[in-house]
């Protein structure tokens, strides 16, 4: 992967700037708690003006459902930068509350617009506020703080400040995603943040390797052995060893190939779904990348091997759902194809005025990770941000003026609309199939 180095003097900020927003939520704070004669900030009274200050962040989807609409319609860059620097001191809060609405708001600022200079400037404060909620703050808060630190090394790129980043936070993830006693919810977040930290930044091999060996051992947990035999049984712990296997792939793709497809293969016979579904996927990537090193790759036990997905490809199985056996089907069809035919079914995903065809399963598999992590600021993303650009192949920003950006817009009254349109359709479709069930009923 391209690493774009640049070596700049690390600068302490967000306390210049956004200190007055911090001094006068804890003076307002204090005014407030006076008559209850409890701590200000404390856990169980967090004060309705700190609040304020980052009441249009504290909600996880407000910043990604508007995007960067927000900024043109009720400010400017430096309304929002004012409001980040707030924001920023106020994951030193003494109210776990208002530290996780505050890196949520961060969050999902960084998600949905390029603020380069900002947090370049920032990283040092940034980096230790996140490294401080992830080592004292709970469950939530340390799933925000991971979450921070993922869109963080996305907004710098690969380079000597996402390397800084990385080696700070990098151990206290891998701690959390080891520690048995942490949330399950946590430790699945953290996986998924550190993979994608460990995928932007990370230039040592051994490294690489290490983090690749962190997450097989998390995910081969889904293994539990008796006598001769391997089980593979769903449990709450399901959850992190997916996240964990499709971290492991995401990291496959930046590495050399190596022989792991047997582990995968015991995989799909989890008992959970999205288990099978996520190592199928991670077989079908592992044959193109080695397809890709070896034109004339041939794996010795491939008849058995199309067999099992064979199977899956057609389960019938009465005690699965529905809804998971249509999703399961559809899924491995599509992996039965690739591992026999080498064949990719094309998806074609348009982002302002461009397309981007996904036409392979590393490509796929690496825009569902990072959309994941962005939610709908993917597409902002693409559009915007060079270290995404170069991951995807699509050269250099499109500039547009912004007559062009205005008219590519649509209004929350015109998306409104668009929806009820959508929804009376599918209504009349389904009233129209039922009356002719109740036709054919009548019939007979």
């Amino acid at each position: 992967m391209p690493k774009n180095k640049k070596r700049n003097t690390p600068h302490r900020g967000g306390s210049a700037g956004g200190g007055g927003s911090g001094a006068a939520a804890a003076t307002a704070a204090t005014a407030g708690g006076q008559h209850r004669n409890v701590q200000p900030f404390s856990d169980e009274d967090a004060s309705i003006e700190t609040m304020s200050h980052c009441s249009g962040y504290s909600d996880p989807s407000s910043f990604a459902e508007d995007g960067p609409e927000v900024l043109d319609e009720e400010g400017t860059q430096e309304d929002l930068e004012y409001k980040l620097k707030g924001l920023i001191d106020l994951t030193l809060d003494k109210s776990a509350k208002t530290r996780q609405a505050a890196l949520e708001g961060i969050k999902n600022a960084l998600a949905s617009k390029m603020l380069y200079e900002f947090i370049l400037e920032r990283r040092m404060t940034l980096t230790d506020s996140i490294e401080r909620c992830l080592k004292k703050g709970k469950s939530d808060e340390q799933r925000a703080a991971a979450a921070l630190a993922s869109v963080l090394c996305i907004q710098l790129g690969p380079g000597i400040e996402s390397e800084e980043i990385l080696k700070t936070l990098g151990p206290i993830l891998k701690k959390i995603i080891c520690d048995g006693s942490a949330s399950i919810q946590a430790r699945q977040t953290c996986a998924t943040c550190f993979g994608v930290c460990c995928f932007i930044a990370t230039d040592d091999i051994t490294e690489l390797y290490s983090t690749l060996e962190c997450f097989e051992n998390i995910f081969t947990k889904s293994y539990l052995k008796e006598k001769d035999t391997t089980v593979i049984c769903s449990t709450p712990n399901t959850v992190l060893h997916i996240s964990s296997l499709l971290a492991w792939t995401l990291l496959l793709t930046i590495c050399p190939i190596n022989e792991v497809k047997k582990k995968l293969e015991i995989l799909l016979s989890c008992d959970d779904v999205n288990m099978r579904i996520a190592a199928g996927e991670s077989l079908a990537l592992l044959f193109e990348l080695a397809r890709g090193i070896e034109s004339d790759f041939f794996y010795e036990d491939m008849e058995s091997l199309t067999q099992v997905l064979r199977a899956l490809a057609t389960d019938g199985n009465k005690h699965r759902a529905k809804v998971d056996k249509r999703k399961q089907r559809s899924v491995f069809r599509d992996v039965l194809r690739a591992v026999e035919e080498r064949d990719f079914p094309t998806e074609t995903i348009k982002f302002g005025p461009e397309r981007m065809y996904i036409d392979c399963w590393v490509k796929k598999h690496t825009y569902d990770t990072f959309k994941e992590v962005l939610g709908s600021g993917m597409q902002y993303h693409l559009q915007s941000n060079e270290f995404l650009r170069n991951v995807f192949e699509l050269g250099p920003p499109v500039m547009l003026d912004a007559a062009t950006l205005k008219t590519m817009k649509i209004s929350r009254f015109e998306r409104h609309l668009y929806n009820s349109a959508a929804f009376k359709a599918r209504t009349k479709a389904r009233s129209k199939c039922r009356d002719k069930r109740a036709d054919v009923g009548e019939f007979f």
